[in-house]
């Protein structure tokens, strides 16, 4: 199947509008009760990803009859909805609402998401900023750019290749399993900078605009990574699980890393895991 540039504007368009409709209102007007953990205090969902996700699903669903829908939320209440993704004709996994502890701690640095796989393989991607309008997007073979609310488009290119030392990076170490969730850390002072935004999707969207060289993930929910994934890709980067295999959602092993390109990915993956 052919995920066409209009299907890829009707996709950022009901992202967008999720934002505005279900998103915004909700934020720093959540009730106590309407925020509640699911693993732990820190995996959290409120009354807006729930709503959001909704609406998502149903706006898709009257966009892309038959597409399979696989949305956070839905996951959490039935995690064998995962297994239908790598077989699907036409599949789109979204991220209601990424960074809910930042949403829900009152930080204006959250993203909608959402990622269409054609029989397991990435072919778009769309990561909306609700707060200021703009959506970081790719469609596999045509690159990755940034379109404003107003129409504004700009083209996305990940940083260019530098020494460790020059290096700035986002890690998300405390995900791994031991004994790397130890050792990771102490790897950090290697590069100029390393830090985390509690948001893949503004993670994914700072490197792939060349503002930052690596980022480096140990749990890989499709609806998390799918989306930046591509727009990485799309924008130069170079992405690959540790194992140096190519990311698939459907079937991820151990850690995502992406860098700048092949050279940097493997001196990275060096530093860390030595």
């Amino acid at each position: 199947m052919i995920f066409t540039r209009q299907d890829h504007e009707t996709l950022a368009g009901i992202l967008a509008e999720a934002g505005r409709r279900e998103v915004m209102p909700r934020f720093r007007n959540l009730a106590a009760g309407e925020i509640r953990e699911k693993r732990s205090a820190t995996d959290l969902v409120t009354e807006a990803d729930e709503a959001a996700e909704r609406f998502i699903n149903a706006e898709l669903a009257r966009a892309f009859p038959g597409a399979v829908l696989i949305g956070e939320e839905a996951v959490a209440a039935d995690p064998a909805l995962v297994e239908r993704l790598g077989d699907a004709e036409l599949a789109v996994v979204i991220d209601p609402i990424d960074g809910t502890l930042n949403y829900a701690s009152d930080l204006p640095l959250f993203a909608v998401m959402a990622a269409v796989l054609v029989k397991g393989e990435v072919v778009a991607a769309v990561i909306h900023d609700p707060i200021v309008e703009d959506s970081a997007m790719a469609l596999r073979g045509e690159g990755a750019w940034l379109g404003s609310a107003g129409g504004r488009s700009r083209d996305l290119r990940v940083a260019p290749a530098a020494a460790p030392r020059e290096m700035t990076g986002m890690m998300s170490w405390q995900y791994f399993p031991e004994p790397l969730r130890s050792t990771l850390p102490g790897h950090m002072p290697a590069f100029a900078n390393v830090s985390s935004l509690r948001c893949c999707g503004h993670e994914y969207r700072l490197a792939a605009a060349g503002n930052g060289h690596f980022l480096l993930y140990g749990r890989l929910s499709p609806w998390d990574h799918a989306p930046g994934s591509l727009i990485y890709a799309e924008a130069g980067g170079y992405v690959r699980m540790l194992d140096g295999e190519p990311y698939r959602p459907a079937q991820p092993t151990l850690g995502l890393l992406c860098a700048p390109d092949a050279e940097s990915w493997q001196e990275i993956r060096t530093i860390l895991l030595s």
